[in-house]
This record gives structure tokens, C-alpha cells and sequence, in this order.
């Protein structure tokens, strides 16, 4: 039976970003990794209008800067260079802006397939292996870690599972780990849209009362779709034909950027904040959308995601007790407490503040978006939220 010192049950994103992490520091302690991926990573890259994107905020930026792989990824990604918040039909609006916050740009939107592109291409062989495309049908626990059996009923045991394979992981189910839900009633319209004038790095965040939108620059003066609606509503939307659609969302956000020219694949996202009740076991991680699935109305959940696997990855190279030891594994939980719950606290409370029409609650938002833009510490804290650097030293 092959043993590897750490499993990565999951090889997208959040998975592959893990692996580059722990690379160096697993290399020089002779450990090896395995990524358990079904779906198998491209020779190469290909553009395409309809290819979903990430936004990548700065402090992700700067964690990739340290992995080496900023100058990669860089080459097509779009930097946001003015967030616009704004209340569909009042007069409460907020501006930020990367000149005032001292960066080149608040954020970035990248393509998933590029991103993961970059990735797959940093990761080296003779540390990081592959089983894809390869699915783990069932998780055995171990003394000293976890067998797993792939769909083909091979096996592998390893000290350390880490558990990244999505929000609607079915090995968190049966490994017994119980997640809280909470419904936003709510489905994401997700697409690509063109409009006429060129976008110039900004991104708007438009709050409506059945529901919040966003929209963010894209190359090739494309924007990143993401608009909320109640469930009917939103399968209404996409069904209609490409003119009506775009009347539609026209109507919703209004001529900031002209007219809206061309919309691509419209796919839809029910909506709901999904927390693993366990994220840590003995010989066990849950990370990524298994651990916190978030709405992506305010951008935050990769990046969340993120700073959890670089600060695990940090934990475990810092550690001198046996992979896997749970004492270490809370270290690492315990560590990222204070930035899970302030991240995915300011992620439901915009979300809820800004899909209610209970009038006092209207009245009180435009206010504070008003306030927002007028009181520069209030502004600070929210920008560097929406930068990723709300538990950083300001």
C-alpha cells in the first residue's frame, strides 16, 4: 500500500493553492503529497467569453506575491481599481479607490481556468502527485491518520486528509461532520456581460430590494455578472432571450458603463452561508467551500479560503509533532478564528442589510453609505475588509 504524508481530497483552487504552500517546506522534510482530483487540469489555456472568474482581493495578491506566482497570474488579471456601492433608486452611495487606500488596485478578477492554470504549472512533481481523474469514495480512519479508497478501488493511506472538495462535499456528510445552513432565499445569476464604455478597472455593487448585484471589470471590457434574485425570479431571467435580459439588467443598474451590448451563459447558484460544524480532527482538515461556503455578493469567500490555507500550511511547517497531531491542527483553527468569524460576519450582515425593503432599514443603509463616504476611518475599515486585511495591523 503506497503512503503519502499528506492527501489533498480535492485539486481545484483552493486544493492546488494548499499544496504550493506547503511545496518548499514539504520538499526539504522529504514529505510527499498526493491531489485527489476528478476533474483533470488543461495543457493549456484557453480563453473563452463565458469562462467564470475569482476576484482576488489584495491581501490574496500579496500571498501569491510570496508563493511566487503573482508575476503568472498577473498577465491576465484585471485590477479593480474603484469599488462603487450604490442603492438602486436613493441617494446613499460609497466610493473606494486604490489611489486613496495607497495600492495599485483594491482587488483583482482572474479567471478560475487561468488561475488554475498558474497553479497546476508551479507545482512540482517529485513533491506533489496526482490521482486524476480520481474520486475518494470512502474515508477510513486510521490510529495514526486515514485510508482512502478512490472509485477504482485503489487505496492510499496517508498521516494528513485535507478535505477541499467543495461546498456540497459528500465525504463531509459521511465522515459524520454536521454543517450549519443558512438559507438566504436567494439564487445567483451568474455571466459575462459587454457594455458599450470601457469599464476603467471599476466595480459597482448595486443594492436593489429583491436583491444585490455586482459587477466586475474583466479583460477584454468584459464584466463579471453576479446578481442576486429570489429563486423564481431568477430562473425567469435566464430564460429570456439576450435583448430582454439585457433590458432587464439595464433597467436594474442603469448607464454607469452605456449600454449593455452582449450577455454569454447565464448559470444559476442557490444562495445560502453553509459552516462546517468541525473544521480540524485528528488527522483531518476540512478546507475551502467544505469548511465556509459564503454569498459572493461581497467577493470573500476564495480569499477566505486562502489565508485558511496559508496559515495552515504555516502551522504545519512550524510544527515539530507528528503530521496529523490534533493539538496542531487546533493551533491552526484557533489561529484563523477571529478572521473566519469577522470575514463571514461582514459577508451575511452586508448581504442581509442590503436585500431587505423594510423601509427603516432602506432609510438606515443610504444613511450609512452616505456616512461611509464622508468619515475616512469608517471607509478605511470597510476597504481594507473588502481588501482582505480587516485582521492585519492597519
Amino acid at each position: 500500500m503506497h503512503r503519502n504524508q499528506i492527501a489533498i481530497i480535492g485539486g481545484g483552487l483552493v486544493g492546488a493553492s494548499f499544496a504550493l504552500a506547503l511545496q518548499d517546506g514539504a520538499r526539504a522534510r522529504g514529505w510527499k503529497i498526493v491531489l485527489i482530483e476528478p476533474f483533470a487540469p488543461g495543457d493549456s489555456f484557453q480563453p473563452s467569453y463565458d469562462a467564470r472568474s475569482s476576484a482576488l482581493s489584495f491581501g490574496s495578491r500579496q500571498i501569491y506575491e510570496r508563493l511566487g506566482l503573482w508575476q503568472n497570474i498577473a498577465r491576465r488579471a484585471e485590477p479593480i481599481l474603484q469599488i462603487q456601492v450604490s442603492d438602486r433608486g436613493r441617494f446613499g452611495a460609497a466610493r473606494l479607490s486604490a489611489l486613496e487606500e495607497g495600492v495599485p488596485a483594491l482587488g483583482y478578477v482572474v479567471e478560475n481556468a487561468w488561475l488554475g492554470q498558474c497553479l497546476w504549472q508551479a507545482l512540482d512533481s517529485e513533491v506533489v502527485s496526482w490521482h486524476c481523474p480520481a474520486e475518494v469514495a470512502r474515508m477510513q480512519a486510521l490510529e495514526d491518520g486515514y485510508r482512502l479508497t478512490l472509485n477504482d478501488e485503489t487505496e492510499l493511506d496517508c498521516a494528513l486528509a485535507i478535505l477541499a472538495d467543495g461546498g456540497r462535499s459528500s465525504l463531509r456528510e459521511q465522515l459524520g461532520i454536521g454543517v450549519r445552513r443558512t438559507p438566504y432565499r436567494q439564487t445567483a445569476l451568474i455571466a459575462n456581460v459587454s457594455p458599450l464604455e470601457a469599464h476603467r478597472g471599476q466595480a459597482f455593487e448595486r443594492f436593489t430590494d429583491a436583491g444585490p448585484m455586482a459587477l466586475l471589470p474583466l479583460p477584454g471590457n468584459r464584466c463579471a455578472l453576479v446578481w442576486s434574485r429570489p429563486g423564481n425570479d431568477a430562473e425567469r431571467l435566464a430564460k429570456l432571450d439576450e435583448r430582454r435580459f439585457l433590458d432587464e439588467l439595464q433597467d436594474a443598474f442603469g448607464y454607469r458603463l452605456g449600454a449593455f451590448q452582449q450577455v454569454g451563459a447565464r448559470n444559476l447558484y442557490p444562495l445560502e452561508l453553509v459552516e462546517a460544524e468541525e473544521q480540524v480532527r485528528s488527522h483531518l482538515v476540512v478546507l475551502g467551500n467544505a469548511a465556509h461556503s459564503l454569498h459572493p455578493i461581497a467577493g470573500q469567500g476564495y480569499n477566505l479560503s486562502l489565508r485558511d490555507a496559508l496559515a495552515l500550511a504555516e502551522t504545519l511547517l512550524a510544527g515539530a509533532a507528528p503530521l496529523g497531531d490534533f493539538a496542531t491542527l487546533q493551533g491552526y483553527l484557533q489561529r484563523q478564528r477571529l478572521d473566519q468569524q469577522l470575514t463571514v460576519g461582514f459577508s451575511d450582515q452586508v448581504t442581509r442589510l442590503f436585500s431587505n425593503a423594510e423601509p427603516l432599514l432602506t432609510a438606515g443603509r443610504n444613511l450609512g453609505l452616505l456616512g461611509l463616504d464622508l468619515l475616512p476611518p469608517a471607509k478605511r475599515w470597510f476597504a481594507r475588509q473588502a481588501m482582505g486585511l480587516g485582521t492585519r495591523p492597519g
